[in-house]
């Protein structure tokens, strides 16, 4: 049976009385302490498991390695037998290969060939490398001392029978799959994918490669914001374009509620005439209209439309995707039950100057030039170029700061996000 967790409450959103801007740490703990995952539990094959989050602790079935093992080719012996100084020591008949193993027990005083990978015969505790031996078939000569173990795994090794391999919550990379498999996993509980609707919305979009009228731009917004959704991991539901008419808006998120757990819309999030998102929301009865001191952004409209989460962001496509990656992709990681993930930061000298006014937290497009972080040109929230030309953000704190060369700043790159 899938299981569904229970609903978010129709207050997740609300801010407390008397505030008017939001510090961006502020808004972020409100998301992170009220909201949880909206997906179902399921079990699916391990080679459809890529990308996807676990529902539950996952333990390994089979110790890795199952037994013990050589880590190189060579000679296996007894380490009681090894001498200070030369040796020649005499070969049993047979070796043990990786699925072939040695059948029977080395004898005192007697070394075995072994093979990467082979089973331990029973009585090998130490490998000798071959490269440190001579030998003519019938023995084999070396120089003691040996460490005891000296090029084995031993087994469990990596993992013991019964080891957590990865909590609740994890993303599984090619690389998990590959220590679930070696540990006996072929199924895992993850789940579902979470369902993010996209829709833009506004009379002034038309869609790219149409004619579009001299007072309209092409829609930027719903191609990158259905692409960045495809990298989170979600699963991207196209709600195509609203016009700025409230029926048919109103028609087009209850569509979106019925194919999505959470919705995405850009444009109409402010407070102005033809802001038709807020007036739906709000006739909704669980709206709030966060006005965060970030720059790009500023207004983010959160509400519940039939239950589902609707992050209505800023119409501007460099505000759209900043909102994105700095509000909307932790709170859709714990809608997804991924939990709350911070981006990675990593301090680096500036390659730019800059004098920061106080109140508002800044979010630049920067990227990696010769050891420095470097910032596009112009701040200008139109510049979608700049998003193009950027490998990610540099973010500069609340308050007032003079950012000279080789100041130290913070810059996130875009992985750092999921993307």
């Amino acid at each position: 049976m899938t299981l569904k967790p229970p609903p978010l409450r129709d207050d997740c959103f609300a801010l407390p009385a008397g505030t008017h801007w939001t510090p961006v740490d502020e808004a972020l703990g409100l998301l992170r302490e009220r909201l949880g995952p909206v997906t179902g539990a399921e079990t699916v094959p391990l080679a459809e498991a890529l990308d996807r989050v676990l529902a539950e602790d996952v333990r390994a079935l089979r110790a890795n390695p199952p037994v013990a093992n050589t880590a190189v080719d060579g000679y296996g012996l007894r380490h009681a037998d090894v001498v200070e100084g030369p040796q020649v020591m005499p070969l049993v008949e047979g070796r043990a290969a990786a699925g072939d193993p040695y059948d029977g027990v080395l004898p005192a005083g007697h070394a075995v060939r072994v093979l990467t990978g082979a089973a331990l015969p029973e009585g090998v505790d130490t490998v000798i490398l071959q490269e440190d031996v001579t030998t003519d078939g019938v023995e084999i000569a070396f120089h003691g001392p040996l460490k005891k173990g000296a090029n084995t795994r031993r087994a469990g090794e990596d993992v013991d029978a019964g080891d957590t391999l990865f909590e609740a919550g994890r993303r599984l990379g090619p690389a998990d799959l590959a220590l679930l498999a070696a540990t006996g996993q072929d199924a895992v509980p993850v789940r579902a994918r979470l369902r993010v609707a996209v829709l833009s919305t506004g009379d002034e979009l038309a869609e790219a490669g149409s004619d579009a009228r001299a007072d309209q731009v092409y829609d930027a917004n719903r191609p990158m914001l259905l692409a960045m959704i495809t990298r989170f991991g979600f699963e991207p539901v196209d709600m195509g374009r609203a016009p700025d008419d409230r029926a048919a808006l109103r028609k087009r998120l209850d569509e979106a509620a019925a194919r999505a757990d959470v919705i995405l819309t850009s444009g109409g999030a402010s407070a102005g005439d033809e802001d038709h998102m807020s007036a739906l929301l709000q006739e909704a009865g669980a709206m709030n209209l966060w006005r965060i001191a970030v720059k790009p952004g500023r207004p983010l409209a959160l509400g519940l439309w039939q239950g589902v989460p609707v992050f209505g962001l800023p119409g501007n496509p460099v505000a759209a995707m900043v909102c994105t990656l700095v509000f909307a992709r932790p709170a859709m990681g714990l809608l997804a039950g991924q939990g709350w993930h911070e981006p990675m930061r990593i301090m680096l000298p500036a390659g730019f100057s800059k004098s920061k006014k106080p109140g508002r937290r800044e979010y630049l497009r920067a990227r990696l030039r010769d050891g420095r972080a470097e910032v596009f040109a112009s701040e200008g929230s139109g510049r979608i170029s700049g998003l193009s030309w950027a490998e990610g953000l540099v973010e500069l704190p609340d308050g007032a700061m003079e950012v000279e060369i080789d100041t130290p700043v913070a810059f996130i790159p875009y992985a750092g996000f999921g993307l």
